[in-house]
């Protein structure tokens, strides 16, 4: 009984993780819409990331959780350049070429990847539910961004780069998820942030000029991204995935578009139509079909009978 208790509690905190991560991720997309419109998409990647890397860094030396363990070092690697880093100068940069709608269709088919992969490397296979789920939760996402979407068009060069962040995403989060047996939520995020930071430095002269000209607003969002978004979503996101499978966790990032609906109905005053707000709910079924889990049968009364029948024979 005492393990079954830790093990509920285990669940909850990751539920409350994967919220946290959820909400900030979604927050997200109103900070870019407001940062990206006076910095480029590798200045702005750059500043969120070094300022994600001043925040982890001083909670991990207040922490003294010291260097990861040499094993989560080629998945802290790998996300550090490939999540941190290309998907985020990809999304900045494919966003600014492709309509709303584009984007969400082509950047959504990350959780599906990271299903795929999550079921042919790491062995978590394909659950039924949770496969039904996506693509109820993907139907969503569709429809948010065409309702969303205005009239612009959509170049080739934006559609290539949604469907880098959307690979690099995948391949990031499955990296993730063999790293964190070694390593802390915390160690990994620290310095696959600051390896993200690195990669973009070459975008280091654009930080600086448009630095000296942007709002005061723009930066603040620059940073509300590196710190909320980025440091505080990244390690509860570690903490969660530490505890589930990476399919699961995919699928619950489905949940985004429907608090972006939300947070810009109530932020920015942008008032959904019944197709968007349909949409969102079809994103939060999908989501919990795919964290649903199958009632275990109950054994039928004939055959119960039996089973006592026949233990009491043995006695």
């Amino acid at each position: 009984m005492q393990q079954e208790s830790r093990t509920a509690g285990v669940d909850k905190l990751a539920v409350a993780a994967a919220t946290v991560t959820v909400v900030l991720w979604a927050s997200a997309f109103v900070s870019i819409r407001s940062a990206g419109a006076e910095y480029s998409p590798g200045a702005l990647a750059l500043g969120r990331l070094l300022s994600g890397t001043v925040v982890l860094g001083a909670l991990w030396l207040v922490r003294r959780e010291g260097l990861p363990p040499k094993g989560a070092w080629p998945g802290i690697v790998t996300a550090g350049i490939l999540w941190f880093g290309a998907y985020m100068v990809a999304l900045n940069w494919g966003e600014q070429l492709v309509d709303a709608g584009t984007a969400a269709l082509v950047v959504n088919i990350g959780p599906i990847l990271i299903a795929l992969l999550g079921g042919w490397l790491l062995k978590e296979g394909l659950p039924p539910r949770l496969m039904a789920g996506m693509a109820v939760s993907f139907a969503g996402a569709a429809v948010v961004g065409l309702s969303m979407s205005g009239e612009g068009g959509s170049s080739v060069l934006g559609v290539l780069l949604c469907v880098v962040a959307a690979v690099t995403y995948a391949a990031g989060v499955v990296s993730q998820k063999p790293a964190l047996r070694h390593a802390s939520a915390l160690q990994f995020t620290t310095f696959a942030c600051a390896i993200g930071a690195v990669v973009c430095l070459p975008f280091s002269g654009q930080l600086v000029s448009e630095a000296a000209v942007a709002p005061t607003g723009a930066t603040l969002n620059m940073i509300y991204l590196g710190v909320f978004p980025t440091a505080i979503a990244f390690t509860t996101w570690g903490y969660a995935l530490a505890r589930t499978s990476a399919g699961k966790m995919g699928a619950t990032t489905y949940a985004v578009p429907a608090i972006v609906v939300l947070m810009s109905w109530l932020l920015l005053g942008e008032i959904p139509g019944l197709v968007t707000l349909g949409g969102g709910l079809l994103c939060l079924a999908g989501v919990a079909v795919s964290r649903s889990r199958a009632q275990r049968a109950q054994p039928e009364p004939e055959q119960s009978r039996s089973v006592l029948a026949e233990a009491h024979t043995r006695d």
